[in-house]
C-alpha cells in the first residue's frame, strides 16, 4: 500500500474519567495510523467545552503535554484523527456547534457521507456558514438547527437524514454519544477502564490506557454515557444487513487489534497461509520478504506454510511522517529511500517472495522495485494479499479515481511488466474470504463490503 490510500479518520471517547485528556491523547496517538495529518481533543467540565487541535502527528505534542492537559479540564471527552488532503485549519476535528435550546457540543466523524452534496445546498439556503467542505460540519449545522429541545434528540434527527458509512462520537456538557451506521461499515468499540466508558475506532486504543474491551458497537446502534457514568444503548434506525469493511482485515486496521471477536494479525497470517496455496513459490525462491511493515503478519503465514525463510530485506525509516513530503509524483522515488532501505547483506543474488498488501496506482511500489534491483535481487516473484483494487472507495477511505487505478485499466500480465517483477499474483476474493472465515464469497449478498474489488457497493455511491 506504501502510503497510496489512506484511512481518513480515527474516532475516541471517555466519559467520567479524571484522566480524560491524557488518556485522549494517549489513544489517538496508539490511533495514528488512521489519520497523520492533525488531530484534536475536546473536553467537558460540566458547564464549558474545551478543545485542543493541532496540525501534525499526536507525538508532536508529548512534550507539550502538561501545558495540554491544563488547557482541556474536564472529566469526559472524545478525540480526532484525520488524514486530509487540503491541510486546512478548518478541516480539523471535534467540530463545534452551538445551539439555542442545548448550548456548545462538538463532533468528530470517521467515514463518508454519499448524500452530503443537497443537504448542504439546503443548509446554504437556510443561511448556515460552512467554514470547510467536510461532511461533519454539515452534521454539525444539522444538530443545531434542528427544533428538538436536547443534544440528543437533535443529534439522532441529523443522522437520520444522512447516508453512508460513519462512526460519529459527540459531546456537549451533559452526554458522551457514540454511534455507529447501520450498515456497519467502519468500526467502533466499546471499553471500560475503571468505572468510565471508553469508544474507540480500534481496541488498540483501548489497550495503550489499560482499558477493557467489552464488546464491538453494533450496526445502527447508538451509545450514551450520562452524566452519573450510566451506559445506555438504542437502535434509532431502520435495520440493514451488515457489511463490516473487509479492507480493514487487509490493511486498515493495526495488526494487534481485535475486529469481529477476531485478531488482525491472526487473520493476516491466515491470508499469508491462503495465499501460499493459491500461488506456491517456485522451487528456486530463496526467501520471503515483507513490505513492511502491513506485509509482515502475511509474509509469516506464506513463509509458514511453504516452508521457506522469510527474512527482512527491506529495513523501514520510522521517523518519516507522511506530512515530510506530500505526496507528488515528482517526490515518490525520494520519499521511498528515506522511507526504505534495502539490506542489501541479505538480498544480493537472490531470489525472493515480495509480499505487499495491495497495489494502488503501483508507482510506488514501481520505486521499491527499482530499489531491490540496485540491491542485487536476481529474481522478484510479488504476492498480493488482496484482490485487485479496481474501484473506488466512497465509504471514509481516500482512494484515486478509477481512471488512476492501475488494476482497473490493465491485466495482471500488464501490471507484471510495469510494476517490473518476474511474476504477479493476487489473493482470490473467494481466499480473502476464506481467512476471515467465510468458506466464500456470497455474490448475491456479500457478507462484508469489498467494493473497491469488486464494484459491489452495498450502500450506494
Amino acid at each position: 500500500m506504501l502510503d497510496e490510500v489512506h484511512e481518513e479518520c480515527g474516532v475516541f471517547g471517555i466519559s467520567y474519567n479524571q484522566s480524560a485528556a491524557f488518556n485522549s491523547i494517549l489513544a489517538l496517538h496508539a490511533l495514528q495510523h488512521r489519520g497523520q495529518e492533525s488531530f484534536g481533543v475536546v473536553t467537558s467540565n460540566n458547564d464549558k467545552l474545551h478543545s485542543y487541535h493541532f496540525q501534525g502527528q499526536v507525538s508532536s505534542v508529548f512534550d507539550d503535554i502538561d501545558e495540554i492537559k491544563k488547557s482541556l479540564p474536564g472529566d469526559c471527552a472524545i478525540g480526532h484523527v484525520r488524514y486530509s488532503t487540503s491541510g486546512s485549519k478548518f478541516g480539523v476535528q471535534p467540530m463545534f456547534g452551538k445551539s439555542g435550546k442545548f448550548g456548545d457540543f462538538a463532533i468528530a466523524h470517521n467515514g463518508n457521507l454519499i448524500n452530503i452534496s443537497p443537504i448542504r445546498e439546503q443548509l446554504i439556503k437556510q443561511e448556515c456558514v460552512f467554514q470547510s467542505d467536510i461532511d461533519t460540519e454539515v452534521v454539525v449545522h444539522l444538530t443545531a438547527s434542528s427544533e428538538k429541545d436536547s443534544f440528543l434528540e437533535s443529534f439522532i434527527y441529523a443522522l437520520k437524514q444522512i447516508q453512508g458509512a460513519y462512526s460519529f462520537v459527540a459531546i456537549n456538557q451533559e452526554v458522551v454519544i457514540g454511534v455507529r451506521d447501520p450498515s456497519g461499515i467502519r468500526p467502533l468499540v466499546l471499553g471500560k477502564l475503571n468505572g468510565s466508558y471508553v469508544l474507540a475506532s480500534e481496541t488498540c486504543a483501548l489497550d495503550i490506557i489499560n482499558a477493557e474491551f467489552i464488546r464491538e458497537i453494533e450496526p445502527g446502534e447508538l451509545v450514551t454515557i450520562s452524566s452519573d457514568s450510566k451506559l445506555a444503548s438504542m437502535f434509532p434506525f431502520p435495520q440493514q444487513k451488515s457489511s463490516f469493511c473487509i479492507f480493514e482485515y487487509v490493511y486498515f486496521s493495526r495488526p494487534d487489534s481485535i475486529m469481529e471477536k477476531r485478531s488482525i494479525y491472526d487473520i493476516r497470517k491466515e491470508i499469508g497461509r491462503i495465499l501460499a496455496e493459491e500461488s506456491p513459490p517456485k522451487n528456486n525462491v530463496d526467501m520471503v520478504v515483507p513490505i513492511p511493515d502491513s506485509g509482515i503478519p502475511t509474509a509469516i503465514g506464506y513463509a509458514k506454510h511453504s516452508g521457506l525463510p522469510m527474512e527482512l530485506g527491506i529495513i523501514r525509516n520510522h521517523y518519516i511522517g507522511r506530512t515530510f513530503i506530500q505526496p507528488t509524483a515528482e517526490v515518490r522515488k525520494v520519499r521511498i529511500k528515506l522511507k526504505f532501505n534495502a539490506n542489501k547483506h541479505t538480498l544480493k543474488g537472490k531470489n525472493i517472495i515480495l509480499i505487499d498488501d495491495s497495489i494502488v496506482r503501483g508507482s510506488t511500489l514501481t520505486n521499491i522495485i527499482v530499489m531491490l534491483k540496485d540491491a542485487g535481487v536476481k529474481e522478484i516473484h510479488l504476492k498480493i494479499s488482496s484482490p485487485p483494487i479496481k474501484h473506488s472507495c466512497f465509504y471514509g477511505i481516500d482512494t484515486p479515481e478509477c481512471k488512476d487505478l492501475i488494476a482497473a485499466n490493465k491485466s495482471v500480465e500488464e501490471i507484471k511488466e510495469v510494476i517490473g517483477v518476474d511474476s504477479l499474483a493476487f489473493l482470490s476474493i473467494d481466499g480473502l474470504y476464506r481467512a476471515v472465515k467465510e468458506e466464500k464469497r456470497n455474490n448475491a449478498t456479500p457478507q462484508y463490503c469489498d467494493a473497491c474489488f469488486t464494484g459491489d457497493y452495498p450502500i450506494g455511491k
